[in-house]
């Protein structure tokens, strides 16, 4: 007879781990007792040695399939003589403990759930869950993940909801939001009537986990027509959910990593290929060959698609730069042009948006992580001996904190551009510091001295450390990876604050070191020229051009200003007045798309990099010259040349490619212009056929929203 103790980390609380631990130890004819902790989950055995070890087996190749395990510690004990059964205890939440057991990402309603809406107890309701899925995250106030810490407390459990909570093996058993129609939350009104407002040409307000989301007819012009007006959104594309797989190949080509992205349990937004002929409005995407879909991942989504038979445009139920919308009240008081709200009286804890992922050489590409993926765990090979915060950008903020041998990355908070969005990330820094209750002894941020974070960051009595921006995007792609050491690493993103204090965005690293970048241009009217790619081309004619030669050249940008225009815009470039240097390939790339005649006003971030997608030519294999002095990469561009934007983008590949085989060394690709799929794609062709190893993040933001991960990694690798 022999007694083994175990404590268990990793995502063990609220994913079934519990039963799952009973099931293989009753089974197996163990007694003990499993029970959750602050900090995880700890379990005694009692039994012969092989009923241990194959318990020990099925413990490394049975797990539930939303549990995790990061760490085990196991050592035997005293013998317990009189003890015959195995039991799940309470669980122990105990004042002086710190918690480090990690909070689970919410998950799409699984498959048993969505029979059971058919003809069981369940039928028809909306909230139908279990330990395999549902809300997580967006119900949590603090852990151990309880009932009574969520926000389902309120609702008490009917005798045959108790039942199947209290019985290990009922898969509901310990599902915190266990709820049926008799004693769970309640629907302010019907989903037929929702669908049926959107039949009609409504816009309806639909209550999602981790927030509402606004939805019309992806079909109807007139509707989308006044939504983007009522937005305030001319161009942005809206995503679009499909009632399944067979109703998106209608609307985007597909391979099997997309199909695989689009059905798995986090049911991301995917950026596809638009089909020809589509059988939605050219105004959910328009100007653009991209469209991004997803699938109904509620009980109440795939209700909804009983009464549709068609695609339905969901957005996220906000203003511009603010966060998403988690109340009724609030939406009627900032969204009223909304004709219709379908609303649910179990409370949002957290709001979270909707992920959106790119494949890129039949690798996942994360562009923002939110809702399945997030809050994101990171695993390091070591312990830490400080709690630690990393703040982010300004942009895509996420933020991150580190402790013990963890890092946990946010889910996305947004730009930090309005009062609202400050707010939010004040409160998510609070919701991740009551989880853990983690106190920061260092804050980690962005060199910028504007950014909000730096200026909340410096409000704090606590010590500090900066990063700057483009080497943290370098980080980022260690972090996830688990790299040490020196790489080449290309931070290609829009703009941030440089060592030299003007706005980097075209960086290349040896080690941590700037070995190179790109030719700084004027960005003539600072922010201004960021929404105006016309301005940055301007710039670029100015630094090759006479003002007379100028008015007289035959291009888009240059016909976008009247002459008088021109020259007041030139005496702020000659006289540097509110013109700052960049190095950003992100501004290159509007300048180009300006040249081109593609775009000349931007509407939204990135919006001039998509065009130039769409335009690149894959039978153009020319470059244009360009030259590297002293570490500067100077391109000698032909803006007349009818192929300009392939060119272009040939030319960032032959760059990219010459230093890599020049430094002999592995290659990191980070920032958001790797967004930029056609770059991307060419740039890894190239360095696979030269067999040059390199990374690009998959699982983490490649953009800003990576930045927080970066900040923390440089802190303590």
């Amino acid at each position: 007879m022999t007694r083994k103790h175990y404590f268990i980390e990793g995502v063990v609380q609220g994913v079934g781990f519990r039963p799952f631990i009973y099931k293989v130890a009753t089974e197996l004819g163990l007694s003990g007792f499993v029970k959750n902790t602050p900090e995880g989950v700890e379990i005694e055995l009692q039994g012969c040695i092989q009923s241990i070890e194959d318990f020990e087996k099925n413990l490394k190749t049975k797990l539930p399939v939303l549990a995790r395990i990061d760490a085990i510690e196991s050592n035997f004990i005293k013998v317990e003589q009189f003890q015959k059964s195995f039991e799940i205890l309470q669980s122990d939440a105990t004042q002086n403990s710190s918690k480090t057991t990690l909070v689970s990402p919410d998950i799409s309603v699984c498959d048993d759930c969505l029979k059971d809406l058919k003809n069981t107890r369940f039928k028809n309701y909306f909230a139908t869950n279990c330990t395999n899925c549902g809300p997580r995250y967006s119900i949590i106030k603090t852990l151990p993940y309880d009932r009574k810490n969520t926000s389902m407390q309120k609702f008490e459990m009917c005798q045959e909801c108790q039942r199947d909570y209290e019985n290990p093996q009922n898969r509901r058993y310990h599902a915190q939001p266990i709820s049926c129609p008799n004693c769970g939350p309640k629907l302010s009104e019907s989903i037929e009537l929702a669908a049926k407002k959107i039949i009609e040409g409504k816009i309806v307000a639909i209550k999602g986990i981790g927030g509402f989301h606004i939805v019309c007819d992806a079909r109807d012009d007139n509707v989308i027509r006044r939504l983007r007006k009522y937005k305030n959104r001319p161009s942005k594309p809206f995503a679009i959910m499909c009632q399944n797989i067979e109703q998106v190949k209608k609307l985007a080509k597909l391979n099997d990593k997309e199909v695989e992205i689009l059905d798995s349990k986090e049911r991301p937004i995917v950026i596809l290929n638009k089909e020809q002929n589509s059988l939605i409005s050219d105004l959910v995407a328009p100007n653009i060959d991209r469209i991004g879909c997803f699938l109904p991942y509620t009980p109440l989504h795939h209700m909804l698609f009983e009464f549709l038979y068609f695609p339905i445009l969901a957005t996220s139920a906000n203003l511009g730069g603010e966060p998403i919308i988690t109340t009724k009240e609030m939406i009627k008081e900032k969204l009223p042009f909304v004709d219709f709200i379908l609303d649910f009286d179990r409370d949002i804890v957290n709001a979270v948006d909707d992920s959106v992922v790119q494949v890129v050489n039949n690798k996942k590409q994360v562009l923002r992580l939110a809702r399945g993926y997030a809050p994101k765990v990171i695993k390091i090979p070591f312990k830490i001996d400080k709690k630690i915060l990393a703040v982010g950008a300004n942009q895509k903020d996420t933020i991150a904190l580190s402790f013990e041998d963890n890092i946990i990355l946010s889910p996305h908070i947004g730009d930090l551009d309005s009062l609202m969005s400050l707010e939010y990330f004040k409160r998510t820094i609070k919701t991740f510091e009551d989880f853990y209750d983690f106190k920061p002894e260092l804050i980690v941020h962005d060199k910028h001295p504007n950014y909000e974070t730096t200026k909340w960051a410096r409000e704090q009595n606590i010590q500090l450390k900066q990063v700057q921006h483009h080497l943290a995007h370098i980080y980022a792609t260690k972090a996830e990876f688990g790299l040490s050491g020196e790489y080449l690493g290309f931070s290609f993103d829009g703009t941030g604050f440089g060592d030299d204090k003007t706005l980097w965005g075209g960086e290349i690293f040896v080690g941590d070191k700037r070995k190179y970048h790109f030719k700084p241009i004027k960005l003539i009217g600072a922010d201004k020229a960021i929404k105006e790619p016309r301005r940055v081309a301007l710039s670029m004619l100015f630094d090759n051009y006479t003002l007379e030669e100028i008015l007289e050249l035959d291009l888009a940008c240059v016909k976008e200003f009247s002459s008088s225009n021109i020259k007041l815009l030139h005496q702020s470039y000659i006289k540097n007045i509110n013109s700052p240097l960049s190095s950003s390939v992100g501004r290159l790339f509007d300048a180009i798309a300006s040249m081109a005649g593609l775009l000349q006003m931007q509407s939204y971030e990135g919006e001039a990099g998509l065009m130039c997608e769409m335009a690149y030519n894959s039978d153009i294999e020319d470059t244009f010259k360009y030259k590297i002095d002293d570490g500067k990469i100077n391109i000698e561009y032909d803006f007349f040349d009818k192929n300009l934007v392939s060119k272009f983008i040939n030319t960032l590949v032959d760059i990219v490619f010459y230093i890599s085989k020049k430094e002999k060394m592995d290659v990191i690709l980070s920032g958001g212009v790797f967004q930029n799929k056609t770059l991307l794609e060419l740039i890894i062709k190239k360095l696979k056929d030269e067999k040059i190893k390199y990374y690009f993040q998959q699982k983490t933001p490649i953009n800003d929203g990576g930045i927080s991960l970066g900040q923390i990694y440089n802190y303590i690798s």
